[in-house]
């Protein structure tokens, strides 16, 4: 028997259904991580516990709230201490072509195994106790996964078609899981992919966008996004993408739009879904904006359009506000020019648009534009241009780098918030912006007043009366008010 080494929380949970008599076994993704020697991230358990014989194991920390007989047990106080149980179950009827539309819970493990999705997935390992330490007792594989785990193949378990129209998000999970591992499709798997994949389109949104995300963050993304071409399911998640297909560029490029998009994905040095996904989708704006033949082609604002197409993109796949942003800022200034010439003013200006946080990132968008254009990964004027970005954020950038604020422009001024403050502000920062060494809090307070009767020398003179100018009336001093 084979010993492994497992977190406590596994061997808790484990001991504790063991001992009140119940089977568990480890399945899905965490038995075939346990066989392959692969970290696993998810443990997945099935057991012929019920749900409610579950929550007496472990009243007060598991919670159940669904109807497929998952349990959630609580082994921890980390966000990746919360395990999943499942009770054995058979499926029957799948309407929405997600979920069962009658679930049964099953007798035997075998019976668990022939309700998933591929036989890979269709492994399940139980371990004993044995001096404290738990060891491999024995694996259930009645579908033949270890062997199609050697020879690295992805098949369907029984009828792939029907396995297909249970649930059509199969389909793309099988692409993904196949450019995650590396492996290939069984033939026959792969043609019923392409014949159901029109049944996508019942699935929603957001399962499909976490699908993509994960086979965009595994090693070989663009042979992904290939085989989610070859398969017909792009169609279907990125249309926009086929239409760069055969549009030619200028002679000083060696391939059309589609291919340099593939290209740039698969040289893209980061590791970032979402980086990837503005490399993959860059120059998506080319198809739209070409004009002219051969060398004389161009596509003038390509990056704008762009940044449209991947809003209604993003928003599609139901990105966060946060996603789209990043995604929509680094499409839109995907075409800057690092110019040896520019000021520093000129490179601020740049910053504010991709962003700060985003800095690293679009500069990966650009290693990835380069080496999918089959030129050298980095230039001198980038090189340089990376330069002045370190320097020029060494600089104060932004209104919150002065060495005032709002609230001594207001005591200053003896005025209460408004827009009135954030301009007085913003002027300063233009002077500081221009020559870093008017950042003195001395010479800014100084400035306050004089900024004020720039921006409005009416209200100034009034202000500058309620200030300075004082009345006595029956021996109290009165402020003169505006």
């Amino acid at each position: 028997m084979k010993k492994i080494k497992l977190p406590d929380k596994v061997k808790k949970l484990i001991n504790t259904f063991q001992q009140a008599g119940f089977e568990i076994y480890l399945v899905g993704g965490s038995a075939r991580g346990l066989i392959t020697g692969h970290k696993i991230a998810d443990w997945d358990f099935a057991t012929n516990a019920s749900p409610e014989e579950m929550l007496k194991l472990f009243p007060k920390n598991s919670f159940y709230h669904n109807q497929f007989g998952t349990v959630s047990i609580v082994m921890g106080p980390k966000k990746d201490d919360v395990l999943e149980v499942t009770t054995y179950r058979t499926e029957r009827g799948y309407s929405d072509r997600r979920r069962p539309d009658k679930v049964t819970w099953g007798k035997t493990v075998e019976e668990d195994l022939s309700r998933r999705d591929f036989t890979i997935n269709a492994i399940a390992i139980k371990l004993k106790t044995q001096n404290s330490k738990l060891k491999i007792e024995t694996i259930i594989d009645p579908f033949e996964g270890q062997k199609d785990l050697k020879k690295k193949v992805i098949r369907a378990v029984g009828d792939p078609n029907k396995r297909f129209q249970e649930d059509a998000l199969r389909l793309l999970r099988a692409v993904r899981i196949a450019t995650q591992l590396g492996f290939v499709i069984e033939p026959k798997t792969f043609t019923s992919i392409q014949k159901n994949a029109f049944l996508i389109q019942e699935i929603a949104w957001e399962r499909i966008r976490d699908e993509l995300l994960k086979l965009l963050a595994s090693r070989h993304p663009a042979d992904g996004i290939l085989l989610l071409y070859n398969s017909g399911l792009l169609k279907y998640i990125l249309p926009e993408l086929l239409e760069a297909r055969g549009v030619a560029q200028a002679k000083h490029h060696i391939y059309d739009v589609w291919t340099h998009l593939i290209e740039s994905l698969r040289y893209c040095p980061s590791k970032d879904p979402i980086v990837r996904l503005a490399t993959l989708l860059h120059d998506i704006g080319k198809p739209a904006t070409a004009k002219g033949e051969g060398e004389e082609r161009t596509f003038y604002n390509h990056e704008v359009v762009g940044a449209i197409m991947v809003k209604k993109i993003g928003r599609r796949l139901r990105l966060s506000n946060r996603q789209l942003d990043r995604l929509w800022r680094l499409v839109r200034w995907h075409q800057f020019t690092p110019n040896e010439n520019q000021t520093d003013k000129a490179i601020r200006r740049f910053i504010r648009r991709v962003g700060q946080e985003n800095l690293q990132d679009i500069l990966d968008v650009r290693v990835g534009d380069r080496l999918g254009s089959g030129v050298p990964r980095t230039s001198w004027r980038l090189e340089l241009f990376k330069k002045r970005l370190a320097e020029v954020q060494k600089q104060p950038f932004s209104v919150k780098d002065l060495k005032v604020n709002g609230h001594d422009v207001m005591t200053i001024l003896k005025i209460k918030p408004g827009p009135m403050v954030g301009k007085i502000l913003q002027a300063l920062f233009e002077e500081v912006e221009d020559n870093k060494e008017k950042n003195q809090r001395q010479y800014l307070l100084s400035r306050i007043p004089e900024i004020y009767q720039q921006l409005n020398p009416h209200n100034h003179r009034r202000q500058r009366a309620a200030i300075e100018c004082q009345t006595t009336k029956r021996g109290v001093a009165v402020k003169v008010e505006e």
